[in-house]
C-alpha cells in the first residue's frame, strides 16, 4: 500500500518507517527543511533503540522516502497520516493548529480518493474538525473528491516504540463507514497475524480512549506517590506495601512502582488535556486534577530530602546527579524530575555533576541551559569526586550495579539519595551509607 505520513517526529518516523518494514511505500513529509536533508542523509532526530537501522534499511531498499512536498506523497498514496505536534496551549487544551493546517493543505492537494488518519493525539471531535476542513477546501477548489476520516491512536512507550508498534497490544480504530475499516485492516494485517488486535469503535470514542488510557497510567504513577508518601509517615515500607497489592491479580504490578513522578511528553499533557476537555463541558475531573497536583508535588520529594539532610543553604555543596531524562531509553526530558530537583538546589547554592548515557545534551542546550552550575560529565563515577551525595533520578540499566565500594570511596559523604527505588532491596545502611528512598524512613537519620 501506499501511505503518507506528514510529521517525521517521533510518531510519524516510528509509524512511517513500521509500515515501510512491512513493505509499504511510505513517504514522511516534514515541513522542516533540515530535519528532512538530514533523515535523506541517515541522520535520525531522535534516539529510539532500534530505529536508526530500520529507517536506514527501509531507504536503502527505497520504501522509505522523504519529502517537504505535500504533492510527493499524496499523488500516489491510499491512506495518509496526519502525526504532527499538538502542543499544550496555555489553558491546558491540545492547540490543534498544525493538525488542521495539515488537513487543508491535504484537500489543497488531494486528487484522489483517500483515507485521512489522525494519528496525533487530539481532543474528541477533532475529527469532524479535519473533516470540515478538508470538506471547505475541497468546495473553494470546485472538486468533489471521496475521503474518509480515521482515528488511530497511537500508543508507543518511548525507549520501546519499534517493539510496540511491530507487536501491539492492541490497534484502535475509529471510524463511521466499512470502507474505511476494511482499508485499515488491511493496511494493518501484517501486524496482527497471529491474533487480532484490532479494536473497532467510533470516531470519538476513538480519540477519548487515548487520553484515558494515559489518563489511568499516571492515575496509578500518582496513587502509588501518595500511598508511598503516607507510609514514610506511619513509618512503613512502601515496597513491601507494592508486593502486597500487586500480587492481586485485579491491581497487578505495573505502574505502581513509587518515584520521583512522571514525566515525558504525553503523560503531563494528556492529564491537562483531559481536564480541559471535562471542563469545556461544565464537568471538574477532581481526581484527574489531583493526579496532576500529586504528580508536580512528588517530583521535588527528592530536593526536600536532601535540603532536610544537609540544610535550607547548600551553598558550597555538590551533589552527583545519575539521570536527566524523564526515563531510561530516551533522550527525552520534557517534565523530567531532574529539572525540577537540580533547579532547586542549585537556587539553594549547591553545584550539581551531572551525567545520563543519552540526555546530556539536551539538558546542556534546552532544558537547563541557563543554569551556570551544573557540569555534565563522561561517566557517572566522574561525578563523584568532591560531591557530598549522590542522586539517582532515571532507572537506566548502568545504574542497577554500580560499585559501591567507589561511591563510599569518592563521596564526601556515603549519601545515596534514590527516587527511583532502585537500591532498596540492597539494605545499604548495612554497607556504611544513608541512604534515602521514596516511601520508606532512612534508618539513619529517621527521614
Amino acid at each position: 500500500m501506499n501511505i503518507t505520513v506528514v510529521g517525521s517526529g517521533y510518531v510519524g518516523l516510528v509509524t512511517g518507517t513500521c509500515f515501510a518494514e512491512m513493505g509499504n511505500r511510505v513517504t514522511c513529509i516534514d515541513i522542516d527543511k533540515g530535519k528532512i536533508d538530514k533523515l535523506k542523509e541517515g541522520v535520525i532526530p531522535i534516539f529510539e533503540p532500534g530505529l536508526d537501522a530500520m529507517v536506514l534499511k527501509n531507504v536503502e531498499n527505497k520504501s522509505l522516502h522523504f519529502s517537504t512536498k505535500l504533492k510527493d506523497g499524496l499523488d500516489n498514496s491510499e491512506v495518509v497520516f496526519i502525526a504532527v505536534g499538538t502542543p499544550m496551549g496555555e489553558d491546558g487544551a491540545a492547540d490543534l493548529q498544525y493538525v488542521l493546517s495539515v488537513a487543508a493543505e491535504i484537500g489543497h492537494t488531494m486528487t484522489r480518493p483517500l483515507i485521512v488518519v489522525d494519528k496525533s493525539t487530539v481532543p474528541v471531535g477533532t475529527g469532524d474538525k479535519v473533516r470540515r476542513k478538508i470538506d471547505e477546501v475541497l468546495k473553494k477548489r470546485g472538486a468533489s473528491i471521496d475521503f474518509h476520516v480515521v482515528s488511530n491512536p497511537e500508543f508507543l512507550k518511548e525507549g520501546a516504540a519499534i517493539n510496540d508498534f511491530m507487536k501491539p497490544d492492541r490497534i484502535v480504530i475509529g471510524a463511521d463507514n466499512e470502507l474505511a475499516f476494511q482499508v485499515m485492516r488491511d493496511l494493518y494485517a501484517p501486524f496482527t497475524h497471529n491474533h487480532d488486535r484490532m479494536i473497532e469503535m467510533d470516531i470519538r470514542s476513538a480519540e477519548m480512549t487515548k487520553y484515558v488510557a494515559n489518563a489511568m497510567l499516571a492515575t496509578k504513577i500518582s496513587f502509588m506517590n501518595e500511598v508511598a508518601n503516607i507510609c514514610e509517615l506511619v513509618d512503613a515500607d512502601v515496597n513491601q506495601v507494592r508486593i502486597g497489592i500487586g500480587s492481586d491479580s485485579r491491581i497487578g504490578y505495573s505502574f505502581i512502582y513509587p518515584g520521583s513522578g512522571y514525566g515525558g511528553s504525553c503523560f503531563p499533557k494528556d492529564v491537562k488535556a483531559l481536564q480541559k476537555i471535562a471542563e469545556d463541558e461544565g464537568y471538574q475531573a477532581k481526581l484527574i486534577s489531583s493526579v496532576e497536583a500529586v504528580n508536580d508535588r512528588q517530583k521535588l520529594v527528592i530536593a526536600d530530602k536532601v535540603i532536610k539532610r544537609f540544610g535550607e543553604d547548600l551553598s558550597g555543596m555538590t551533589f552527583a546527579l545519575w539521570g536527566l531524562a524523564f526515563k531510561p531509553g530516551t533522550d527525552d526530558m520534557r517534565e523530567a524530575p531532574s529539572i525540577y530537583v537540580a533547579k532547586e538546589l542549585i537556587r539553594r547554592g549547591a553545584k550539581i555533576k551531572a551525567y545520563d548515557p543519552k540526555a546530556m545534551e539536551e539538558a546542556s542546550d534546552f532544558y537547563l541551559k541557563d543554569e551556570t552550575d551544573i557540569s555534565y560529565h563522561d561517566s557517572k563515577y566522574e561525578t563523584l569526586g568532591n560531591a557530598h551525595a549522590m542522586i539517582l533520578l532515571t532507572e537506566w540499566k548502568e545504574f542497577r550495579s554500580p560499585d559501591f565500594e567507589e561511591l563510599k570511596l569518592k563521596l564526601v559523604n556515603p549519601v545515596i539519595f534514590d527516587g527511583r527505588n532502585q537500591y532498596s532491596h540492597l539494605r545499604l545502611e548495612e554497607k556504611g551509607f544513608e541512604y534515602y528512598q521514596i516511601g520508606k524512613k532512612s534508618a539513619a537519620k529517621g527521614m
